[in-house]
C-alpha cells in the first residue's frame, strides 16, 4: 500500500483551488492517497468542480491558516488549528506518511520541525532543491533553512543529500561538491575551509570545491553550502531565469518575423521552459525531519502540487529517513551530532 499525503490545502498563494487541483491530478494519474486538510465547506466546493469524489482523497477539518507574510513563530503559537498544523499532526500521529505545503515556507519549516522532530542524530534539517543541468540534474542544499551553519551540519547535510540523490535520483556513487569563490582547496571563508576538510575525510565521493557555474553544466550531482548562501543564490536564479523568459517573450512579439520565428520554434521554447519550470520537480525536500515534509512554491500550480506529492510518496517509499538516521547511528563518513 502506498503513502497517504496531508495536504495543506489552504497553503499558497492560489489555495484552496490549486491544492485540491493538484490532489486530483495526483489521485487519477499516480493513485496517491491523500488528505486534503483546511476549512471542509471551501474544499468541498472546489472538489465538486472536478466532478465525481475519488474515494482515495479524504479532508480532514481545519479552521485557520497561515497566511504567506505571517511570522511562522507567531503562525506555530498561535494558531493550532491551522491547516498546516493539523497536517503536521496527522503525520505525527501516524494517520499519514508525508506533509505537503504551498504555503509559507518559514512557518512549514518550523512547525514540521516542532510537531514532528528531528531524525536522530540530525542537528538542523536542510532545504534541497533538486536543479536542472547539462547532464541531468542534481541536488543542492542548504537553500535556505538555516541562516548560521557550522561545518558538521553541513557535512550531515552532505551525507543526506547523498542519500537523496542515491535513493531518489538513482545516481550509484553521487559526486559531492562544496560550493565556494574557487576550486582550490584554500579558497572560500573559514566555514568553508573546515567544511572541505571533513568532506575530504568522509569516505563520501567528494570532488572538492565547486563555483557557481558548476550549479548548471553537471559536474557535480550534490552541491552543499551554508543555507544563507544557498537561498540567496537560489532566488537570483530563479529571477534570472524568469527574466530570461520575459525577454524572449518580448523579442518574439516585436515584428511579424519574430512572431513567425516564435511559431517555428514553439517548440523548443516549450521544451526550454519545461526543463526550467518549478512545477515539473514539485517542491523542496526539508530533509532531516521525521516523516516526509515537502515544501512546494507558492504560486504552485495543481501540476507542481502532483509532482509534490509524487515526490513525498518516492521519499516514503525508498525510506529516505531511515537511511539517514542508519548512517548517522553508524558513525558513516565521520558523522556526529554537535547540537547546537
Amino acid at each position: 500500500m502506498g503513502a497517504t499525503i496531508a495536504l495543506d490545502a489552504m497553503g499558497g498563494d492560489f489555495a484552496p483551488a490549486n491544492p485540491v487541483a493538484g490532489a486530483v491530478l495526483a489521485a487519477r494519474e499516480l493513485g496517491s492517497r491523500i488528505i486534503l486538510v483546511g476549512r471542509q465547506e471551501e474544499i468541498e466546493k472546489d472538489l465538486s468542480r472536478h466532478g465525481r469524489r475519488d474515494p482515495s482523497i479524504s479532508i480532514v477539518h481545519a479552521s485557520e491558516a497561515v497566511a504567506m507574510n505571517e511570522a511562522p513563530v507567531m503562525a506555530l503559537r498561535r494558531k493550532k488549528d491551522s491547516s498546516l498544523r493539523v497536517a503536521a499532526n496527522l503525520v505525527q500521529e501516524g494517520r499519514a506518511d508525508a506533509l505537503v505545503s504551498a504555503g509559507n515556507s518559514g512557518a512549514v519549516m518550523a512547525t514540521a520541525m516542532f510537531v514532528l522532530g528531528t531524525v536522530a542524530g540530525v542537528d538542523r534539517p536542510a532545504l534541497a532543491a533538486v536543479v536542472p543541468n547539462l547532464r541531468g540534474v542534481s541536488v543542492w542544499l542548504d537553500v535556505g533553512a538555516n541562516v548560521d551553519s557550522k561545518p558538521q551540519h553541513i557535512l550531515q547535510w552532505a551525507v543526506m543529500a547523498h542519500i537523496y540523490a542515491r535513493n531518489i535520483l538513482g545516481v550509484e556513487s553521487p559526486r559531492v561538491g562544496l560550493l565556494s569563490i574557487g576550486e582550490e582547496a584554500g579558497k572560500g571563508n573559514d566555514l568553508v575551509r573546515e567544511t572541505f576538510k571533513l568532506l575530504k575525510e568522509s569516505g563520501l565521493n567528494f570532488i572538492g570545491n565547486v563555483e557557481g557555474h558548476d550549479i548548471f553544466n553537471g559536474n557535480a550531482d550534490v552541491i552543499v553550502c551554508d543555507g544563507f548562501t544557498g537561498n540567496v543564490a537560489l532566488k537570483v536564479i530563479e529571477s534570472a531565469t524568469e527574466t530570461l523568459i520575459h525577454f524572449l517573450k518580448q523579442e518574439f512579439s516585436r515584428s511579424w518575423r519574430t512572431r513567425l520565428g516564435y511559431l517555428l520554434s514553439r517548440p523548443a521554447f516549450r521544451g526550454f521552459k519545461k526543463r526550467v519550470d518549478y512545477a515539473e520537480f514539485g517542491g523542496v525536500p526539508l530533509l532531516g525531519v521525521r516523516g516526509a515534509t515537502i515544501i512546494s512554491h507558492g504560486k504552485s500550480s495543481p501540476r507542481a502540487i502532483r509532482n509534490a506529492i509524487r515526490v513525498a510518496g518516492e521519499v516514503v517509499d525508498h525510506r529516505v529517513n531511515q537511511q539517514i538516521q542508519d548512517e548517522i547511528h553508524r558513525g558513516a563518513h565521520g558523522l556526529q551530532s554537535v547540537t547546537a
